[in-house]
């Protein structure tokens, strides 16, 4: 197969980085160039909730420089991101339409579960050692401009994921605002991490045995690689030790002993009390910090969907771990959850020929079968609103914000309003036509599953779906009486028929023994 060169660029809140790539079957993923460019895009957004002209013009300037390197390096493909900066201002569209009208790029921005998947991807696709850590109890630390992403790992099982609002760019930001000396610097900036990081260890910490740190960060590998790690690796107690070593310099020395320009000392900083916090709080016996950036994983992820790489991990069962941890910290029932599953997804197989849609629509019913109970733990007579509302304040590593407001409006009318369809008090978002039309098929074939998956016994274990004329058998191994599913199941059949004009009819077959 012939080499692609391919471009990954990173708009970020402090600077704004492109790296070029080979890709090829033969050699995987080949870094070939790096170029990077401060512009402090972060600050601007997180004070006034937008990015002047003046900015503007001068990151324009700076991508029209990075499309001059992409001709002559005569680039396949590329992607462009923006984060944090791009996606909180104001003018996101204004901005992202002068980029394309005045330097031929286009730019699409993140959000944060999908930025911090694609970091994520990065070390797991880039580092041969990644599945031996994450066998032990395993923190990633993912330090960005405006927040941090904390992603805990047991068992090679991802637990679950929190965005924490300790960005660099906003730590800086809010401590310069107050105007503290050098002296009480330190002293705020550690007060205001410990504030979020206490809450935070009380909801997630108390049954976890950390034993490493995964930083994912620009800065903090010069500090690792200036503690002659081997492989950018320390223990905790070294790198606590290190960074207090620093604290004592000045920002000129600081960063003279670690070989980086004066004006982003002030950006390393916040990043290492952070992760010193985090060793202390954990208990963490290794860091490590493997050098990788969003443009890795912006890489990485390019020659995944083209087939080009392979992965031996497998992200999708990080995301379905992230929906059963959700699940579980809102108390469902993880038999109940576990039959609506199977029960939707057996569905969802045998409509195959009528529902057009694909593997990742697929998953997304699968999340929400896992998530549609979640509202019960704050409300069982508003279990749909509450639902909703979980599903939209919760993180969900590697799904997209659209992603989830299709998620919570499938759980939210997965509960029927009254007992006939209506079109009017389906809706609980706006969406467009081609999405509007996958929240519909997936809430009929949800509404189906909780029909016959409504008693918490575990009344079966195998279901199969038959389409036959204008119906679809669903039978299932039960040993017990079905009369209480079939009675549910009844009311919720209707927008299933009206949507796909097939019936669908539960059949029970004794003598399988239900798990």
């Amino acid at each position: 197969m012939a080499i692609k060169t391919f471009a990954a660029i990173d708009v970020g809140s402090y600077e704004v980085g492109m790296k070029i790539f080979e890709l090829s079957k033969k050699i995987g993923v080949r870094e070939i160039d790096y170029v990077r460019h401060r512009i402090d895009l972060g600050t601007e957004t997180y004070n006034t909730g937008h990015i002047s002209y003046e900015r503007m013009d001068e990151l324009c300037e700076i991508l029209g420089g990075f499309m001059k390197i992409m001709k002559s390096y005569k680039v396949d493909a590329y992607k462009a991101y923006g984060t944090s900066a791009i996606r909180e201002t104001e003018n996101t569209r204004v901005v992202l339409d002068q980029i394309r009208l005045r330097v031929g790029l286009e730019v699409s921005v993140l959000g944060n579960s999908e930025q911090r998947f694609l970091d994520y991807k990065s070390i797991a696709l880039k580092s041969k050692q990644f599945g031996h850590i994450i066998d032990h109890g395993t923190a990633i630390i993912d330090i960005g401009g405006g927040s941090t992403q904390v992603s805990l790992f047991t068992s090679s099982r991802l637990v679950t994921t929190v965005n924490l609002p300790l960005g660099i760019l906003r730590l800086r930001t809010k401590i310069h605002a107050m105007d503290p000396g050098r002296a009480q610097y330190e002293e705020l900036l550690s007060e205001i991490i410990d504030s979020e990081l206490h809450s935070f260890k009380k909801l997630y910490l108390s049954e976890l045995d950390i034993q490493n740190i995964i930083v994912v960060d620009d800065y903090l590998p010069y500090i690792v690689s200036n503690m002659k790690s081997e492989a950018g690796s320390v223990t905790g107690k070294q790198f606590v030790e290190f960074a207090d070593t620093l604290k004592r310099m000045s920002p000129e020395q600081f960063a003279k002993n670690i070989g980086i320009l004066r004006e982003n000392a002030s950006l390393i900083m916040p990043s290492t009390t952070l992760i010193q916090h985090m060793i202390k709080i954990t208990g963490a016996e290794h860091l490590w910090a493997p050098g990788v950036t969003l443009s890795d994983g912006i890489a990485y992820d390019y020659a995944e969907k083209n087939k080009i790489i392979e992965s031996t991990h497998d992200f999708e069962q990080d995301i379905i771990s992230c929906a059963e941890s959700i699940c579980a910290r809102y108390k469902g029932s993880h038999n109940t959850s576990n039959k609506l599953v199977k029960s939707s997804l057996a569905i969802f197989d045998g409509m195959k020929r009528l529902h057009g849609l694909n593997k990742r629509e697929r998953l997304l019913l699968e999340i929400a079968a896992r998530l549609s109970d979640v509202g019960r733990f704050v409300s069982l007579s508003g279990p749909a609103e509450c639902s909703y509302s979980i599903i939209m304040g919760t993180e969900i590593i590697g799904i997209s914000h659209l992603e989830r407001e299709i998620i919570a409006t499938i759980v939210y009318n997965s509960y029927p309003k009254d007992s006939r369809y209506k079109h009017d008090n389906f809706n609980k978002k706006d969406f467009d036509g081609d999405v509007y039309l996958v929240v519909m098929k997936l809430t009929a074939i949800l509404r189906v599953a909780s029909g016959m998956s409504r008693s918490p016994r575990k009344k079966y274990a195998m279901v199969k779906t038959q389409l036959h004329e204008k119906e679809l058998w669903i039978t299932v191994g039960c040993n017990d009486s079905m009369l209480l599913e079939k009675g549910y199941f009844s009311e919720q059949t209707r927008l299933f028929e009206e949507v796909f004009g097939v019936r669908p009819v539960l059949k029970s077959r004794k003598g399988v023994l239900s798990l």
